[in-house]
């Protein structure tokens, strides 16, 4: 980091210690006690019908993004400290995110719980609530100038509404977060190249990290300030407090770059908090049994597979059935230090089925074998599935058991291909 940001970061820190200082001294019943009337509840679903209905104005995103953003670094330069060098993955990122608003905007309930994470993950970006309003500022001059002479103040205003609720659930889960880190200093303890485009990384946070197996963390290297990527924690919580990530080389001049190739042992990363809802709290069932368990696998998925095995074998899961699918291209590209033989024997409860091979060379074509070995390989009604893996085979695979499963019992943290 470079003075100028440590400064910045520094005064953020600050800032966060004296709103926790002032929250902390407030009485009891203090939030209560403030006369202003409720708010009404926010009917997501009418602004839903206005901004599909003339979403051709808005579209294609690429265009509004660079609307946005140029307007947002003209009126408020200062702010661009706050991203990458590279805005390739902010824009893909944001262009994301507004689809996800868009199409989730008649279940209100869900972009708030969604949201509060966010806001809650993008402390560690220094963001604050004067941020949003420039944002919001940007995003009307980005809609005029995307939309042309047809826009309306009704489209307007339900892109507004709609961009404050979210905004709202944000500074909500930032606010919430004030007891912890907005980052946590890690120091690398082990980099081990497996291949030439994959290392296993171990890292000693500088203070404790809360996480659950299967969850995820977002990961930046000094190498590249405000670039950050996630990867799934490869491990359950250990005694020593470290952390395990399997990186794959996605790309040159990114983060993954940085991480395979250009960190050592003795290095320094910042993590955010830990997210994702892989986590065994859904293989329960309402009266407390425990459920089976699928799990299906390929790649650097392999991680958040690992995890919930070391979490499975500390509940010692007598009384359930975990299924593993693996897929691998060859036997030789399992990267990891375990062969399925070798897990058979550390989990006589897991059974195991390798799918080897590849496909066409179509995006799914690749994993089509792994997906089918699945859907074949038994009857999953009472279980509780997990997938990790590249979203070409994640995606078919989710949706296909979503067709045999509830969707709910289907779990799955889409984790974008990243640089």
């Amino acid at each position: 980091m470079n003075p100028v940001n440590d400064t910045y970061h520094s005064l953020l820190a600050r800032h966060d210690a004296m709103r926790l200082r002032r929250r902390l001294s407030q009485p009891p019943g203090g939030a209560a006690a403030d006369p202003s009337p409720p708010q009404q509840p926010y009917d997501g679903a009418v602004d839903q019908r206005v901004i599909i209905g003339n979403l051709e104005l808005a579209t294609p995103f690429e265009a509004l993004i660079t609307h946005l953003y140029d307007a947002m670094f003209t009126h408020w330069p200062f702010l661009r400290r706050l991203f990458p060098d590279s805005m390739e993955f902010q824009r893909q990122h944001l262009a994301s995110i507004f689809r996800y608003l868009i199409e989730n905007l008649h279940d209100p309930d869900e972009i708030a719980r969604t949201f509060t994470r966010l806001g809650r993950d993008h402390r560690k970006l220094g963001v604050r609530p004067a941020h949003y309003r420039a944002f919001e500022a940007a995003l009307r001059e980005a809609l005029h100038r995307t939309a042309g002479p047809r826009w309306t103040e009704p489209m307007e205003a339900a892109w507004v509404r709609m961009l404050r609720f979210a905004v709202a659930a944000m500074v909500e889960g930032a606010e919430a977060a004030l007891g912890e880190p907005a980052a946590w200093q890690a120091t690398v303890t082990a980099h081990d190249l497996r291949r030439a485009d994959l290392a296993v990384l171990r890292v000693r946070p500088h203070e404790p990290y809360p996480y659950r197996a299967g969850q995820y963390a977002a990961v930046a290297s000094p190498l590249l300030p405000q670039a950050w990527r996630h990867y799934s924690l490869a491990c359950a919580p250990q005694p020593d407090g470290e952390l395990e990530f399997h990186v794959r080389l996605t790309g040159r001049g990114g983060v993954s770059e940085a991480l395979v190739t250009r960190t050592y042992v003795g290095d320094t990363l910042r993590l955010g908090p830990a997210g994702g809802t892989m986590t065994l709290d859904a293989a329960t069932g309402p009266d407390g049994t425990p459920r089976d368990i699928l799990i299906v696998a390929c790649d650097t998925g392999w991680a958040a597979a690992k995890a919930l095995l070391q979490d499975l074998d500390a509940q010692r899961p007598a009384r359930r059935s975990v299924h593993l699918y693996l897929g691998t291209r060859h036997p030789s590209a399992l990267y990891d230090t375990e062969t399925p033989s070798g897990l058979r024997a550390r989990y006589p409860w897991l059974r195991i089925v390798q799918v080897l091979g590849q496909g066409n060379g179509s995006a799914f074509g690749e994993h089509r074998a792994l997906t089918d070995a699945v859907v074949a390989g038994g009857d999953w009604t009472d279980h509780v599935a997990y997938v990790s893996g590249p979203p070409a085979m994640a995606g078919p695979t989710v949706a296909r058991l979503g067709r045999l499963l509830p969707p709910e019992r289907v779990l799955h943290d889409p984790l974008p291909e990243r640089v």
